[in-house]
């Protein structure tokens, strides 16, 4: 792209609406994210080579996969498209394709590199003020896959790994049976940020899954109940069969769900406006990398929130 180009597009961006998008790019540091990235390869010899794509620009080509819902072979094309998708990464030339998003993804999950780089976010949540003051949520979320060619929502035991979902099983909420995988997460109660994650099968129950922090309080719906955290447990209290709950319990069950309500947003965000609770990947670990891509995605939209109510 010559430089005539870029600059005509970079007039055309200035006066667009600003979007979140526009904004995100100066919430974090990206250069602790660009050492740990560049750490996935292993061709820096003087024997030279083929030189790697950016790796920033890589993870903001992630960023916009899961912050718009899109497939590696459609983000190829809208970013070659949309103006707004230029400006956030830094109007590339020339752009990835679809293959070269596909293996840096493929490469995070198997160096494991999106566990430093979520890691790295904290740290810069932290040293913007945001730490954890009053306490975390936990909750988990179910993240759909595709069973094969039986119907969805139809239980079919071991056959349900089939070549669409290698790892995904079935997990049950209420009469409804899900198929594919888990998000676990903690968020904390006061800025409403992601602030730990896990991702697992669908059939592992949440309560087997603790984020919590010790000496930090955690909130927890019944189905934790019975299990303790490792940090100050606050999990709403259950019915059983011998021993019914006292109006003390009922009175703190509605305190801990209005503590605990934080939690909703990032699920709200992360299926109804970026579209990311259904994935087509096929292992724990590769659900794993856009989960963490999405939580980030999430916690950079959320800062916006912040920063536009001067909180940050």
């Amino acid at each position: 792209m010559d430089s005539f180009t870029t600059w005509i597009l970079r007039g055309l961006n200035a006066k667009q609406e600003k979007s979140r998008l526009s904004q995100i790019s100066d919430l974090i540091d990206w250069a602790p994210f660009r050492r740990i990235l560049e750490e996935m390869y292993d061709n820096k010899s003087e024997r030279g080579g083929r030189p790697n794509c950016d790796v920033i620009l890589m993870f903001k080509i992630l960023i916009l996969q899961q912050w718009y819902g899109l497939s590696d072979l459609e983000v190829e094309r809208q970013m070659a498209d949309r103006i707004s998708f230029m400006a956030f990464l830094g109007f590339p030339d020339p752009f990835p394709d679809s293959r070269t998003i596909w293996l840096f993804r493929e490469r995070m999950a198997k160096t494991g590199t999106d566990k430093q780089v979520w890691v790295e976010l904290q740290r810069q949540l932290d040293a913007k003020g945001l730490k954890v003051r009053r306490g975390i949520a936990q909750d988990a979320t179910f993240i759909e896959a595709d069973p094969g060619s039986s119907e969805s929502k139809k239980q079919r035991g071991n056959e349900a790994k089939t070549r669409r979902s290698k790892d995904g099983t079935w997990g049950k909420k209420g009469n409804e049976s899900h198929f594919g995988y888990k998000l676990h997460q903690t968020t904390d109660i006061d800025y409403c940020l992601i602030r730990d994650i896990e991702t697992s099968t669908a059939s592992l129950h949440d309560s087997q899954v603790d984020l919590s922090i010790q000496g930090i309080p955690v909130f927890r719906d019944r189905g934790y109940f019975g299990v303790k955290p490792k940090g100050i447990d606050f999990t709403m209290k259950r019915r059983t069969t011998d021993q019914p709950l006292s109006e003390l319990d009922k009175e703190r069950n509605r305190l801990i769900s209005s503590l605990r309500s934080p939690v909703e947003r990032p699920h709200a965000i992360i299926k109804r406006v970026f579209g990311a609770g259904r994935v087509l990947v096929t292992t724990v670990k590769r659900v794993g990398v856009k989960m963490m891509v999405t939580a980030f995605a999430f916690n950079l939209y959320q800062l916006c929130t912040l920063k536009n109510a001067t909180i940050i």
